[in-house]
């Protein structure tokens, strides 16, 4: 691998912002300093970008095994890389889902021939699997998802013996998806009385309401203080579920977390009528007050981490009515940008996006060596160039399913080059994909 220098960047690490070189040596980061010689490295001028860790995405779907013709780990991991998303975390919900170790291990094994980015994948809980899960390996699994509310794949968790059994015994991160399941059926069927298959989209957060999130989310929060679990909740969606967390206490003692989604933040109810199915999510996108309110809980710490839930569907599936087109949608590829414009209109900081999308995540999860510009860690960068505009465009993507709910918008900010365990994979617009990434390993 060969050695690389980054010369002249501004470097957004640790709470602060420098122009600084870097020297990268065997995959890992082997000097910084305010000028380093040149002596034959791959010579990078970072003159006038920002220089970034690579980012971590704690939730990602990236549908393989068994959805393939929505994504797959080599599509989306090209994608996330050329949006300086360096490692990832991949959810159980596919198909089989990933309920058991051999399972687990043939993701794995997929991505370790075709994923550009680092990568972790989560075991999945079911009503009747708590041996398997507890076979997991903490120091080479990211966590344990379980579904408190139901989603793509139905892997719904709803037996409490079960989730009581889980919470107690489970010795590594427990990651919910919280919606109050009984709540949304009732919801759907008054909304299907009254418009019978012609259900507006723009309904989606009337049923799948923040009522709905703050009962499940309430009810995790009481369960992990119970048994003194580790719950991180992912994608909080309301500004009423803010106060189920602390933010007085410092992350590495925490044992209660939470995740803030970029869509959630970016869209809001008012965007249903031009967008449609293209913004509907599990949980949905909500009120302005509910965006900015999950904003506002990433600035004040009581959301701990910024992700992307990235889960993809065909433009077929996302072409039909409300009860049958899919929730998700492709974020991976944009994300940083989105950050990048939300700096550019004074509602972040460089640095605050640095500790939700990049430090938070290596220390909530215990990441070894990544998530930080340190040296002696290993190589996960991105430089950004925030005064060359890029314009989102189907041409532009790099999604199998081929479409964006962010196309027609030109983003402030471009991703010039994403370096993923030493390796610079993304340069300019061009991959090179001679080098895979690395699985994660945790420091527990």
């Amino acid at each position: 691998m060969s050695k690389i220098l980054i010369k002249n960047a501004q470097m957004v690490n640790e709470g602060q912002i420098k122009q600084t070189d870097v020297l990268i040596s065997e995959g890992k980061i082997e000097k910084i300093a305010a000028s380093i010689p040149h002596s034959g490295e791959k010579l990078i001028d970072a003159t006038g970008k920002y220089l970034l860790p690579g980012l971590i995405d704690d939730q990602v779907h990236f549908r393989e095994p068994g959805l393939t013709q929505k994504a797959n780990i080599q599509t989306e991991s090209r994608a996330a890389v050329a949006g300086g998303v360096t490692s990832f975390m991949e959810m159980p919900n596919t198909k089989p889902p990933t309920t058991t170790i051999e399972k687990l291990e043939e993701k794995y094994a997929i991505a370790k021939e075709t994923s550009l980015a680092n990568y972790s994948f989560y075991i999945g809980a079911s009503n009747d699997n708590l041996d398997e899960v507890l076979k997991a390996d903490p120091k080479n699994v990211c966590g344990i998802k379980v579904f408190m509310g139901s989603s793509t794949g139905n892997m719904l968790v709803d037996n409490e013996q079960t989730l009581a059994n889980l919470f107690q015994k489970a010795q590594m991160i427990i990651a919910s998806h919280c919606e109050d399941d009984p709540m949304i059926a009732e919801n759907y069927e008054k909304y299907k009385e009254k418009y019978g298959e012609d259900i507006p989209m723009e309904c989606h957060p009337e049923i799948r309401s923040a009522e709905a999130c703050y009962s499940s989310s309430s009810k995790a929060v009481a369960l992990a203080r119970k048994h003194g679990a580790r719950l991180h909740i992912l994608h909080i969606s309301t500004a009423k579920e803010l106060e189920l967390f602390d933010n007085d206490i410092p992350l590495k003692d925490k044992k209660i977390t939470a995740e803030a989604c970029v869509h959630h933040m970016w869209f809001s109810d008012e965007d249903y009528k031009e967008k449609g199915a293209f913004i509907k999510w599990n949980p949905a996108v909500k009120t302005k007050a509910d965006g900015a309110g999950v904003l506002a809980g990433v600035l004040n710490d009581k959301i701990d981490v910024i992700a992307t839930d990235h889960a993809p569907h065909t433009i077929e599936e996302k072409s039909n009515k409300y009860g049958s087109a899919p929730s998700g949608g492709p974020l991976v590829q944009h994300s940083l940008q989105v950050l990048f414009d939300f700096y550019k209109q004074g509602k972040i900081s460089l640095e605050k996006i640095v500790e939700k999308a990049c430090h938070n995540v290596a220390i909530l999860f215990d990441v070894e060596k990544r998530g930080y510009i340190r040296e002696g860690y290993w190589a996960d960068l991105v430089l950004v160039d925030d005064n060359k505009p890029q314009e989102v465009t189907k041409d532009s993507l790099h999604y199998k399913c081929g479409w964006s709910p962010f196309e027609g918008h030109t983003f402030s900010s471009s991703i010039t080059h994403t370096i993923v365990s030493g390796h610079l994979a993304f340069e300019n617009g061009q991959f090179n994909d001679s080098v895979k990434g690395q699985r994660l390993t945790f420091d527990r």
